[in-house]
């Protein structure tokens, strides 16, 4: 029966860090299942979930801290399972920009986790208008409401709290 584990690595950018913890992965006779990588300030920040059986994941556990030192690397794993499915209405994505003022996203958050709204995935970034040089905060995050919610109410209650915050941004479904 397949095991899974999320790795996480992070340290300073540069070439080939990708090429080497892929390889690792693949010499464990792993999967890489998801993965995600940035790059925040000068740091490389890469995350995947792998699976494998008992053997392949003990052995990249074992093998991961010996590479991480070798590529000057913070490395961190922990096992986890499959994610159970769970009963969702509908999907969305819900996109915003505006001035970037402490808070903004945790107001956001909490709106959404009121109505057990469950963020699956989240990007914000930092930019500059051209014009006025003022710094914009952009975010999308794509959302699953759980069946029975009000998806109405929800939108209503995002709007006006866009609004509240003196943000322009939408929530619609996704295609």
């Amino acid at each position: 029966m397949p095991q899974q584990l999320v790795v996480t690595a992070i340290g300073a950018d540069r070439t080939g860090l990708v090429s080497r913890l892929a390889r690792l992965v693949t010499d464990c006779n792993c999967n890489i299942v998801d993965s995600r990588m940035a790059i925040f300030g000068n740091e490389f920040t890469f995350i995947m979930l792998l699976s494998g059986d008992a053997v392949a994941i003990s052995r990249i556990e074992h093998l991961l801290p010996g590479l991480g030192y070798e590529l000057d690397l913070l490395t961190m794993t922990k096992r986890t399972s499959a994610q159970p499915t769970t009963a969702v209405s509908a999907h969305y994505v819900l996109e915003y920009t505006g001035k970037d003022k402490v808070g903004t996203l945790g107001a956001i958050a909490t709106l959404l986790a009121n109505h057990q709204v469950y963020i699956g995935a989240l990007r914000t970034e930092t930019l500059t208008d051209a014009t006025t040089q003022q710094l914009l905060n952009h975010c999308t995050m794509t959302v699953q409401l759980p069946q029975g919610v009000q998806v109405d109410i929800i939108k209503q209650e995002v709007s006006a709290l866009l609004e509240q915050l003196q943000l322009t941004g939408s929530f619609e479904a996704q295609l």
